[in-house]
Parts: structure tokens; sequence; C-alpha cells
């Protein structure tokens, strides 16, 4: 059974948001969006947007959604007193997903962890050898997602790791690194890998037996060489709208959707379209494309 849920992220909500500029939707919004434009699920958000405990539960029942996962990032490279500090956070976060898992969801939330990286990668959006965690940093960090692993378990739920530019866990390489030194799951995301020099369906096929957790999205691989001469690539990236509608971009969709199904996967497929909303007529679009990207889904799992 393969559930299909969108994301905040698609309509602007998130950390590289611009509330400056324009009145981004809150969360009544976006499950009310979300629920018309035909989705299962909708992704958590930063803490709080939907609600905690039963207002949480109530606002995803009314709006016949589930909650599919959400992003937790931690400094797993970071200096420790950082990290602890961040790992202990993560209790009061995790109440949120057992809060939906509680309720009786037909597919549980999958915490998604990732790492928060650091001024160096987000001054390096696609990766780069040099930048690569080795010896006893690698194993530091691999310690440290085992921690965090280790505490979502406890709570009875099922974790996922989630590959992303401007982390330390960005290229196939790293991708690689890290389900060959950890058991957890992998979030892959179609269009953060191939922004990250992967091929999504040769990595699909290589990976499929520990991918728990699907997010789906287009990119276009020209706006991250536009970006790298700015004075902010990471957020230059994401303004420069480097996230496109599904099939407007340099995936091969139809490919990649088929071996998805080939595959057999059973769980949660979140399409994410990372944008930076600078005007109402801007949030209008994501609102749209988001209606149109779920028809796309249709048409491909018909």
């Amino acid at each position: 059974m393969i559930q299909i849920a969108n994301a905040p992220v698609s309509y602007g909500v998130f950390e590289l948001a611009r509330p400056d500029l324009v009145r981004l939707p809150e969360g009544e919004d976006l499950a009310q969006w979300i629920e018309d434009a035909g989705y299962q699920g909708i992704d958590l958000g930063p803490v709080g947007l939907l609600g905690t405990g039963v207002d949480l539960v109530d606002r995803l029942r009314r709006h016949r959604l589930e909650l599919a996962g959400g992003w937790v990032d931690l400094p797993f490279s970071a200096e420790q007193g950082a990290f602890e500090r961040a790992l202990a956070d993560l209790d009061g976060i995790l109440d949120v997903f057992v809060t939906a898992a509680d309720a009786g969801q037909a597919l549980a939330p999958l915490p998604t962890l990732a790492d928060s990286g650091d001024a160096a990668r987000r001054a390096r959006p696609g990766g780069a050898p040099e930048l690569m965690l080795r010896g006893d940093r690698w194993q530091m960090f691999v310690e440290r997602v085992g921690q965090a692993v280790e505490r979502v378990r406890a709570r009875g739920l099922e974790p996922t790791f989630h590959h992303h530019a401007c982390t330390y866990v960005e290229t196939p390489a790293e991708v690689d690194a890290l389900l060959e030194a950890t058991d957890v799951g992998l979030t892959f995301d179609s269009g953060h890998l191939l922004i990250g020099g992967g091929d999504p369906l040769a990595d699909y096929r290589r990976w499929k037996d520990r991918i728990n957790h699907l997010h789906l999205k287009d990119a276009r691989t020209s706006v991250l060489r536009e970006a790298m001469g700015d004075d902010d690539p990471m957020r230059s990236v994401w303004e420069k709208r480097v996230f496109v509608p599904l099939g407007d971009g340099d995936l091969a969709m139809d490919d990649l959707v088929q071996e998805i199904v080939d595959s057999g996967y059973q769980g949660w497929l979140i399409v994410e379209q990372d944008v930076v909303p600078r005007s109402t007529a801007d949030v209008e679009q994501a609102r749209r494309e988001q209606a149109a990207n779920r028809e796309q889904l249709r048409r491909w799992f018909a």
C-alpha cells in the first residue's frame, strides 16, 4: 500500500521562508488545501504548525488526513554540547508522532532524521569530495545517528534518515557510507539526490531494500550551477526554484515511478516541491502546483 502525502515545505513553510514578504499559510490552511487536492497525508512541518495533542488529532481527522512523517534535524557533526542539547529535545518532538500513531493511523508516521549540516556544507550545495567526513569524525557521526535511532525506537516508532542538500549525508557516496554503518531506513528523496550528483533510477534500485520512506520531487540541476556564484548558495538554490512541478525538471519521472511500483514499495510517498514564496501570488501558485502534482500522480498510479 502506497499512501500519498504532501508537505508544508511545498507551500513555503520551512526555515528559509520569508514571512517578512508574504503571509504564509497556517496549519488549518494547509490541512484544508492538502485535503482539497486529494492527498491522504500531510508531513508535520514545524512542530506546532498542525497543533499538538488532541488539537493535532482533531485537525487530522476533520481533514481526513494522516501524519506521514516530519523533519527532525540534529547536529550530528557538531561539538558535543550542541549535539547533547539537541538530542535532549528529541523526546518532546517524538511526543507529536506518538500522539498521531496512537490515534490509529493506517500507516504510522516516520520521524525523519537528518543532519543539520554546517557553514562549510551550506556553501557547497551538491557536495564535494573533500568535505566528506572520514575517520574519527565519521565514526562520531555514525554513533550519534545510532543514539537518535535508539531514542525513536524506544518510543515505538521506526525512524528514517533523509539524505539532504548542504548536509554531511548528501551525495551517493555519503548515503552508501551511512547505509553500510547503520541499520536505519532511508528516506529516498529524488530531488535532493539529483542535485547531490546521484542517478535517482539507478540509486533507487541499489538502495530499495533499505528505503522505508519516499520524498518525490523534481529538480532543475542548472539552478545549482547558477547559485554557486552567489553569496549564499544554499538560499539561492531554493529561491531560484531548483524544485519544480513533477515532470517539469531533469528527472526521468515516468521511469522512476514505474520502478517504485515494480519494486513493491509500501509506505508513505510524500510530494515535496520546496519553494520560497515572496508574494501572495507565489503562495497561490504553490497551491495550484500541488493540486497538479496530485493529479499527475493519479495518472502515474492509475
